[in-house]
């Protein structure tokens, strides 16, 4: 019997069998269907990044003492649980695909209170971007060890740096990014009221500034190219993968 509230859920496993197929197909094509094959792979590995992203918060929570997170369903993996089908999922898709930005997308609601320390509060807000740096790795060996077709190889480094960016960014403190939710336990209470006003709106103005002013953007891909490069990751597969990407460019 599967224990309630804990096992993968049905649509998790649809999503990462979709974007395994779609690996095959970066691999064992070329042309516009190698390049379609890449452009689902990234897009599928990101939906699936954020449901263990959403997950690492999720779990680390779980073990601080905020068990309230299985009766919601956070520890399934749903997608549907982590987003709002607008703002978290479909927005941040659109912006990977059209600019290359992971901006970050679901959010799982910790009670807390219910946790056993500030100290305990940051690790659960860090425990995400953590999440996008172990798949990074993790990526970034696939390619180096396996040495796959030269499609499957260029969509799973892009995948890799993508889950460094998004690690990149989220440690940013700016407010409605992990970086900031882990030092905001340590805040006086008017700052985080302040932090808080700003909402979904300060990501967004990241996001553009990113977009509009080369040297933020610059900044931003420059360190974590370097990131990326340390981890070993394959710099030229990367290069190819985003071109396929942003094919549109």
């Amino acid at each position: 019997m599967r224990a309630p509230g804990l096992s993968p859920s049905p649509l998790f496993l649809t999503l990462l069998a979709a974007t395994v197929a779609s690996g095959a197909l970066a691999a064992l094509s070329t042309g516009a269907t190698g390049t379609a094959g890449i452009v689902l792979l990234v897009l599928g590995g990101w939906a699936v990044a954020l449901c263990l992203h959403e997950f690492g918060h999720a779990l680390t929570a779980y073990w601080g003492g905020d068990h309230s997170v299985r009766a919601k369903g956070y520890l399934t993996l749903d997608i549907r649980r982590y987003t709002d089908p607008m703002m978290s999922l479909l927005v941040p898709l659109a912006l990977l695909a059209l600019g290359g930005i992971p901006l970050p997308g679901g959010a799982v609601w910790i009670d807390r209170g219910a946790l056993r320390s500030r100290a305990v509060t940051s690790a659960v807000s860090l425990a995400g971007p953590l999440t996008n740096l172990a798949l990074g790795v993790v990526l970034t060996a696939v390619v180096g060890i396996s040495r796959p077709p030269a499609g499957l190889a260029d969509g799973l480094s892009c995948l890799a740096l993508v889950q460094v960016l998004a690690f990149v960014l989220n440690i940013l403190p700016v407010p409605g990014l992990d970086g900031f939710a882990a030092l905001e336990p340590y805040l006086p209470e008017p700052a985080r009221r302040f932090a808080d006003s700003f909402g979904w709106y300060a990501p967004l103005l990241l996001f553009v500034l990113i977009l509009g002013v080369p040297a933020v953007g610059d900044a931003l891909f420059g360190s974590s190219f370097a990131v990326f490069t340390a981890l070993g990751g394959n710099r030229q597969a990367a290069i190819a993968g985003f071109q396929q990407l942003l094919f549109w460019h």
